[in-house]
């Protein structure tokens, strides 16, 4: 092992997209931005714990739901803000004040009769979340980095969007078909190829 100094935010290492302005923007979100940094220079592969409610909240998703929701988000949305993974769970960072909202919009009597949503934890104010670091590696299991933070004022959607989003994988995750089930003793005959 060398004992060459990493740079962690040098463009030939940043193998996670996590840019200096996307690690800035997620330092400001601690008490500390410059010792945040600091840390992350001394030791660029440590996740930190990092407060909810003021530069972001983060919707907390199982992962396969989670990641059901990034892709609508992608394919048929806006795209969607920073996104990590930590310990089998989805981290979609937000707009500040989705953790309040969210709730409330899941509730409705439309959407609570559907139980195709999981519950989603919603961190807010008073709330912290543990963020992968700017250097994770793709094949770290706790935690890496899905849409790194590559701004100093990243895109976070509100929490209309997350609702949207939530619904439209839920709906993708239930297959309703208006055919009955097939008969699966039946004898199927390919009749495209008869003249």
């Amino acid at each position: 092992m060398s004992s060459e100094r990493i740079d962690p935010f040098s463009d030939g290492l940043d193998a996670c997209g996590v840019t200096p302005d996307g690690a800035a923007w997620l330092a400001s979100a601690g008490t500390y931005p410059r010792s945040t940094l600091a840390l992350w220079e001394e030791r660029p592969h440590a996740p930190v714990v990092l407060a909810c409610g003021s530069v972001f909240d983060v919707v907390n998703a199982p992962a396969v739901f989670g990641r059901r929701m990034v892709d609508r988000l992608w394919d048929e949305g806006p795209g969607s803000g920073p996104v990590a993974t930590f310990r089998g769970r989805m981290l979609l960072f937000a707009a500040p004040g989705t953790a309040q909202r969210l709730p409330s919009l899941l509730g409705w009597e439309e959407f609570g009769r559907t139980g195709a949503i999981p519950p989603l934890l919603c961190h807010g104010p008073g709330d912290a979340v543990t963020v992968p670091a700017p250097l994770g590696t793709a094949a770290s299991s706790t935690s890496r980095w899905l849409v790194a933070p590559d701004t100093r004022r990243p895109w976070l959607p509100g929490p209309e969007i997350v609702l949207w989003a939530a619904v439209r994988a839920a709906r993708a995750a239930v297959r309703i078909s208006i055919f009955p089930p097939t008969d699966q003793d039946a004898k199927v005959y390919d009749v495209s190829r008869r003249r």
